[in-house]
C-alpha cells in the first residue's frame, strides 16, 4: 500500500517548526539574533537591556509557529487529526501566502528594517505559502 503521508504539508511543517525554533534562537542568543533575522534595532537594543518584551513576543510567534507545524503534520497524516484541522491549515496557508506577498508593501508601514530582510523574508514567506497551498490542495478530500 502506498504511503498516505503528503510530503508537502510535511516540508510544510518543517519549515513552520525551523522558523519557530530560529525564533527560540534569538531568545537564547539575544541581540545578535535579532538583529540578524531583522526584527529591528528597538528589538535588539530591548534585548541587550535585558527587558521581558522581547521574550514575550518571540516566546508567542515561536508558539503559533509550531503550533502551525503540528497542524501542517496532522492534515500530512503524521500525527493524529487534530480539531478543524482544514479550516486552520487553509488559515495558514492564507497568512503564508498574505505575507509574502504584502510584505514589500508592509516595509513602508514598519520602519528599521532593512530592504534586505523585506525581500528575504517575504520570498520565504511566499514559497512556505506555496508548499502548504500544494500540500493542502493534494490533502483537501480527506481533510
Amino acid at each position: 500500500m502506498a504511503d498516505a503521508r503528503n510530503s508537502f504539508l510535511i516540508a510544510a511543517a518543517s519549515f513552520s517548526a525551523l522558523a519557530a525554533l530560529l525564533h527560540l534562537g534569538c531568545i537564547a542568543f539575544g541581540a545578535p539574533w535579532y538583529r540578524f533575522f531583522g526584527a529591528g534595532e528597538r528589538m535588539a537594543q530591548m534585548a541587550s537591556a535585558g527587558s521581558w518584551y522581547p521574550a514575550i513576543i518571540t516566546s508567542f510567534i515561536a508558539a503559533v509557529l509550531a503550533t502551525w507545524a503540528l497542524y501542517a503534520l496532522s492534515g500530512a497524516g503524521v500525527i493524529p487529526r487534530l480539531p478543524l484541522t482544514r479550516t486552520i491549515l487553509s488559515i495558514v496557508t492564507g497568512i503564508y501566502l498574505l505575507r509574502g506577498a504584502a510584505g514589500l508593501p508592509m516595509a513602508g508601514f514598519m520602519p528599521g528594517r532593512s530592504s534586505a530582510f523585506w525581500w528575504w523574508s517575504s520570498a520565504i514567506c511566499l514559497a512556505i505559502g506555496a508548499v502548504h497551498l500544494v500540500g493542502l490542495r493534494q490533502a483537501w478530500d480527506r481533510l
